[in-house]
């Protein structure tokens, strides 16, 4: 199975659709008049595609388990053609889709079965999915190329040569997938004075969107929330709930982050972990939802 474990819950949800077609009138009009001797179509065949939406992962194998939090099964009828559509919700870390096409197809399926005593020329056609919601894909800001970034990493021992640095390549590496090209890329010390220098000068430049990496940790030396707090003309707290909730169900260390976020005058600035992984599980939390901000500070209307 697809390792989903990096990824977020949110609301998903897929209407799919499946034609079942007659080959003559008396076919539905037994239907209609509940005379087929196997038993009301409609709902005998809803009910197996409700079934079928809940089971979709014991029979497709690289379907994940997840809870189906509401699921509608409607048919109307346009002629000798019986559309089936199917709604599916969830708030999970993947999508419904295949589970909504699975109980289209099942619920197809079933008034087959039931009919054939009555019309050997049923036939099942078009299954497929009508639309999807949720997931990072519905989040994604389009302009996200035009926002100005900046990675910094606060680091003695990189600044010092004594290391290399990982963490800040992996950022970059990872907003690339956001749509999001770094214009800097910088190595500083873990000073309180360099932080705060660099902050205002990044500000004054008219970058957009600042990360800080490093120095957000409880060693003596750890100063870019501090640094980084006076500066803040209005903070954001849910940034960085949001990245200890989800690192926390990843590792206990998680609520050790002193890591703080929010708008320096125009700019906004996150301050993320100093470990590749701690950063990257840092951007996969927020991103590409953070980014909904920008649409926000320039006065566009909620999505």
């Amino acid at each position: 199975m697809v390792n989903i474990t990096h990824k977020t819950n949110s609301l998903r949800e897929a209407i799919a659709s499946a034609i079942l077609t007659v080959s003559k009138q008396e076919t539905i009009d037994a239907i209609k008049n509940k005379t087929v001797p196997k038993g009301d179509v409609f709902e005998f065949s809803r009910a197996a595609g409700l079934l079928a939406i809940k089971k979709t992962s014991d029979v497709i194998p690289d379907c994940h388990p997840l809870p189906v939090e509401f699921a509608s099964i409607q048919h109307e009828i346009d002629g000798l053609n019986i559309i089936i559509r199917v709604e599916v919700y969830t708030i999970y870390k993947t999508g419904v889709e295949v589970e909504a096409m699975h109980g289209a197809a099942i619920t197809a399926l079933t008034m087959y079965d039931m009919l054939k005593p009555l019309d050997k020329g049923i036939e099942i056609s078009t299954i497929k999915l009508e639309s999807k919601k949720g997931g990072k894909t519905s989040y994604r800001n389009q302009k996200a190329g035009e926002i100005k970034c900046a990675v910094i990493v606060c680091s003695d021992t990189v600044a010092a040569g004594a290391n290399k640095d990982k963490t800040g390549k992996a950022i970059i590496e990872k907003l690339k997938k956001h749509n999001l090209s770094c214009a800097l890329y910088e190595i500083i010390p873990d000073d309180f004075a360099v932080i705060q220098s660099k902050t205002k000068q990044l500000s004054k430049d008219g970058f957009q969107l600042v990360l800080f990496t490093g120095g957000t940790g409880l060693s003596k030396r750890d100063a870019t929330p501090d640094a980084i707090t006076p500066l803040l003309t209005r903070q954001i707290p849910g940034i960085m709930e949001t990245v200890r909730s989800y690192g926390q169900q990843r590792t206990p260390f998680s609520m050790l982050s002193r890591g703080v976020a929010g708008f320096v005058n125009d700019t906004l600035v996150i301050t993320l972990p100093g470990s590749v992984r701690g950063a990257e599980e840092s951007i996969d939390a927020i991103f590409p939802f953070v980014l909904h901000v920008f649409k926000v500070v320039d006065g566009s209307r909620h999505d």
